[in-house]
């Protein structure tokens, strides 16, 4: 069974930044797209950027370039840098792997 492990999660203020890394239990190469969402009290579960396993990317449109996903071999993870945060940016950050399995989220609060 696929597990992914998020970390990474936590309080940062405003203009701040942020990692997040997800650990498969297998090997990143194993899936075709790996990708970071994102879900905010009362709203919906969002896609935030996807990277497939030929390296490229995606993002959402709403980000304006604050965020980077990216993935390292070495480590066999997939990490979301996040730059410039906003309190709009607070939500549960989730690890997807295929649009078909979810890591249990991390939490990510953006306030002063």
């Amino acid at each position: 069974q696929v597990q992914l492990l998020e970390s990474g999660g936590g309080l940062v203020q405003p203009g701040g930044s942020l990692r997040l890394s997800c650990a498969p239990s297998g090997s990143i190469f194993s899936f075709n797209v790996m990708a970071w969402y994102r879900q905010a009290p009362g709203k919906e579960r969002e896609l935030v950027a996807g990277i497939t396993r030929s390296g490229s990317t995606n993002y959402a449109d709403s980000l304006e370039g604050r965020y980077t996903i990216s993935r390292s071999i070495s480590k066999n993870t997939v990490s979301l840098q996040m730059n410039s945060l906003k309190p709009e940016d607070t939500a549960v950050y989730y690890c997807n792997a295929d649009r078909q399995y979810w890591g249990q989220g991390t939490q990510v609060t953006v306030s002063s």
